[in-house]
């Protein structure tokens, strides 16, 4: 049976109050600015060098597979990279090139690295209006942050509609994250472009070339994944699932490290509108409050494999600045916070993912602790 307790959906737009905080924002933003100046001579070929560099080594796995012969071992290390540098693509580069930041001079060239994105299986089309119009704009806003319309299966928002397989989410989710990219890629896709109430067709018109490049793209992705391989190679087709299904356990486990970390959290806020649509934090404040940083130990493998994605404060106040600035952008942002006493937060990712799980955890049950009872 369903728990019918449900709240209402927000869908009046929210706004942000322009005021009512005594913080000179424009103070840190002349600050940042200075920061990139001053290392964009040392740094910035390391931008272009990685827009070389990921894409030659996702084909490469490809590759790998497909010389693989006889070797299974070959084979299903090829299909392990290939989730593996999915992700890593998608962090060093799809993602910068929908915030246009690696191209600066040259705009048009971002738009083919996030078309890149089709060809590695998701679409970019509406991956760019849920990260860009409605994450970024939006972030832990109930109704409003795409990033949280996954399924119905997980509770996130402590004021979420309520079921009762909820009370054990925090069972059962563990178990299914790692489909996590094959409902992306074969399934949630397909609902934003044809489900009348997703998030996306509620507030946009999708051009219907948009429909066209959907089936096109997925269909190559899963030509070129799936079915050449097998043409090419001795292999069976038990053998050819299971390479596909170790790329997207790969990709999915790898992703929601990523994902997971910053915003889903017991120790994040979840700012709901008033009736008008009007916040209670004024834009800066809000990101800081919904996002934190991840503790590491900012070595190389991070700072150049993973996109300094452990620095996600920064990406969400300054999206329109690459990720191989972050690490100085940061100490600024921390900096100012202390100074004009904000909530800057960060956590190991172990402590990141132990959030996570205590949210889905305390959801689990239809009292809203975060609610005062009287």
């Amino acid at each position: 049976m369903e728990n019918t307790t449900t709240q209402q959906k927000s869908f009046k737009k929210p706004t942000y109050p322009r005021s009512g905080e005594n913080v000179n924002y424009q103070e840190l933003r002349k600050e940042v600015n200075t920061i990139v100046k001053d290392l964009a001579p040392q740094r910035s070929w390391l931008i272009k060098f990685k827009a070389f560099v990921f894409p030659l080594l996702y084909f490469s796995a490809y590759a790998l597979i497909l010389s693989s012969g006889n070797s299974h071992g070959l084979f299903f290390t090829g299909y392990f990279l290939l989730g593996f540098l999915l992700v890593l693509n998608f962090l060093n580069l799809i993602h910068e090139a929908v915030h246009g930041v690696i191209f600066k001079s040259f705009k048009w060239m971002n738009n083919i690295y996030v078309s890149f994105f089709d060809i590695m299986g998701a679409n970019s089309y509406i991956w760019k209006v849920r990260h860009i119009r409605f994450h970024h704009a939006y972030p832990n806003i109930m109704d409003w942050d795409t990033d949280f319309e996954q399924s119905p299966m997980a509770r996130v928002f402590p004021e979420g509609p309520i079921l009762n397989m909820h009370k054990y989410q925090h069972i059962y989710l563990p178990f299914i994250y790692p489909l996590y990219l094959f409902n992306w890629l074969l399934v949630r896709d397909f609902k934003d472009f044809y489900k009348k109430d997703s998030m996306v067709r509620r507030h946009i018109e999708i051009p219907k070339k948009e429909y066209v490049k959907l089936f096109i793209f997925k269909a190559i992705f899963i030509f070129y994944i799936f079915f050449l391989p097998k043409l090419m190679l001795d292999i069976t087709w038990g053998q050819e699932l299971l390479g596909f299904i170790l790329m997207m356990f790969t990709a999915s486990l790898t992703s929601l490290i990523v994902l997971l970390s910053p915003h889903a959290s017991i120790h994040s806020e979840f700012p709901r509108p008033d009736e008008n649509g009007n916040m209670p934090y004024t834009w800066f404040t809000h990101q800081l409050r919904c996002t934190n940083d991840v503790k590491s130990n900012d070595g190389f493998f991070v700072r150049f494999f993973m996109g300094n994605f452990n620095y996600h404060i920064a990406h969400h106040l300054f999206p329109h600045i690459h990720h191989i600035y972050y690490p100085e952008v940061t100490k600024a942002i921390e900096n100012f916070a202390i100074k004009n006493n904000l909530p800057y937060r960060k956590y190991s990712l172990s402590e990141s993912l132990k959030g996570h799980y205590k949210l889905l955890k305390t959801n689990a049950f239809h009292e809203n602790i975060f609610e005062e009872t009287m």
